[in-house]
């Protein structure tokens, strides 16, 4: 198997979160159901993340959702401010794309992600 070295990976990885500011506005990160229902929707900055370095770009400030519509919590799903896909993640309470300290939320329950981060891995 090929092996990209550090500049294609952070090429790689810029291409992909620089997606998610395709648009007018920000993107969001909106976590759903199993079923592709909506649970939560959060507002990433603008641009949503920085430069990637070895590979890994971090997401800059998220805006929680004070208000989530509620459900289980399955995947979670980025989007550019004019609802273009670009990436989808899984969720858990760990082993998952993403972890949460919680996912069964109830309508009205605040959701918040302090840190995010995109990984384009050497192979």
């Amino acid at each position: 198997m090929a092996t990209l070295e550090t500049n294609a990976r952070n090429a790689a990885c810029n291409a992909i979160v620089d997606l998610i500011d395709a648009g007018p506005a920000a993107g969001t990160l909106v976590f759903q159901t199993s079923a592709d229902v909506e649970v939560a929707t959060l507002t990433f900055s603008d641009p949503a993340f920085g430069d990637a370095a070895l590979g890994t770009a971090t997401a800059g400030t998220i805006a929680s959702d004070p208000s989530a519509t509620g459900g289980l919590i399955a995947q979670a799903s980025f989007f550019d401010s004019a609802n273009t896909k670009v990436l989808e993640a899984t969720v858990a309470l760990s082993g998952a794309d993403i972890n949460l300290s919680s996912i069964d939320i109830n309508a009205g329950d605040i959701v918040s992600v302090t840190a995010l981060t995109v990984t384009v891995p050497a192979s």
